[in-house]
């Protein structure tokens, strides 16, 4: 569900950051099917531009300008020993719902904080793509970077751009290093963007705000089903509850 959810953002985001579709319906003459006041926000035509062609009022820019990598480097002295700590191998690939993380004390090395809602991107071999939306506060790896957008209006539009196919081919093609490649911020940074008005960024942010919200929330959900199945499971296999007691416990639980 997850990746279906997170599927229909980056189908919108493409269609209208990507491949300018209502622009493109408009300068046509076509219903482009979106309420009015949304569609209001695109142009009727697309102009030259050093990216090539790009909808009429839009800038050039770079990740950069609506993005940034704060760095909030700890020591281990400096973490709780219960603090969630988010490494490579907690990531899934291809997948922004991260739903495993493990203790800041198995790891002695130095670790980046992050907070709930921030994007984590796997720097390191940026082919496996591993970039996921922070479900809770907490440190990860220093092999991973958090990028957060400058404000709230461009969220979805970062999620999505981060997280999206060409923007991690563009990271891998940036890489450097032969066994081990790692890419930077430095070079993720001046991704070129044809960059929307600000209000259509708040607008795009308002539409897919709940799909990402509903994939939180089923991380949570994930949790919780782990933990109940984790506490069941040896119960069972041991005959120590049947199955009408771990229904009551089930029950419980929910």
């Amino acid at each position: 569900m997850n990746r279906t959810l997170e599927r229909m953002a980056q189908v919108l985001f493409k269609s209208w950051f990507i491949d300018f579709d209502p622009v493109r319906a408009k300068a046509a003459g076509q219903d482009i099917g979106l309420p009015q006041d949304i569609a209001d926000l695109f142009s009727d035509r697309l102009v030259e531009s050093e990216l090539g062609k790009i909808p009429e009022g839009w800038k050039v820019g770079k990740l950069a300008d609506v993005a940034d990598n704060p760095r909030r480097t700890v020591q281990p002295s400096e973490v709780p020993s219960a603090t969630p700590y988010i490494g490579l191998q907690h990531m899934p690939r291809l997948c922004i719902a991260l739903d495993a993380w493990g203790r800041a004390d198995e790891v002695g090395s130095s670790k980046s904080r992050f907070r709930e809602g921030e994007v984590l991107f796997g720097k390191l071999r940026p082919y496996f793509h591993k970039v996921g939306i922070a479900p809770l506060d907490g440190v990860c790896s220093t092999d991973i970077l958090v990028v957060v957008p400058k404000s709230a209006e461009w969220r979805g539009y970062v999620i999505s751009l981060v997280s999206s196919k060409p923007f991690v081919d563009y990271t891998d093609l940036h890489s450097f290093g032969t066994k081990m490649p790692r890419t930077n911020w430095k070079d993720m940074s001046r991704y070129p963007l044809s960059l929307p008005p600000e209000s259509l960024a708040k607008a795009f942010q308002e539409n897919i705000a709940a799909l990402y919200l509903r994939i939180c929330i089923a991380i949570r959900q994930n949790r919780r089903l782990a933990a109940l199945r984790d506490t069941l499971l040896p119960k069972l296999l041991s005959g120590e509850i049947e199955l009408p007691a771990a229904k009551g416990v089930a029950e419980g639980v929910s």
